[in-house]
């Protein structure tokens, strides 16, 4: 049985009854460079052409910006298929992207040493 929401794609006992690679038509290199933080935002242009299922579902999260690994979260597909699918997309004009703003270096060794402290806390 299918979850609400999930269509026919996913199946509680089985799982996804649709292979990931199959969703991009065996694909797995993305035409534009998505790293998994880089933002992406619906243009409002209508696509052209057929999409399928999941680009529709893409292109309905990304009505506010956000960032590739949440789709991918969103749509229970593996980051490189789902970076496939928002490629698709930005190549016909439903999205945009732009890499991330960092506002301080991610190499800063107060930020890193903190971030190491929290997941020792953690364990």
């Amino acid at each position: 049985m299918a979850a609400a929401g999930d269509g026919p794609w996913l199946d509680d006992a089985a799982g996804r009854l649709v292979r990931p690679f199959t969703v991009s038509n065996g694909r797995t290199r993305p035409t534009v460079a998505l790293d998994l933080i880089s933002q992406v935002m619906a243009t409002g242009a209508t696509p052209l052409g057929y999409l399928g299922p999941e680009h529709t579902v893409a292109l309905d999260l990304c009505r506010a910006p956000v960032s590739v690994a949440e789709v991918s979260a969103h749509l229970k597909l593996p980051a490189a298929v789902t970076k496939v699918l928002l490629s698709d997309l930005v190549d016909c004009g439903a999205l945009t992207t732009k890499p991330p703003e960092f506002h301080h270096n991610p190499t800063d060794r107060a930020l890193l040493e903190a971030v190491l402290d929290g997941l020792r806390r953690q364990l």
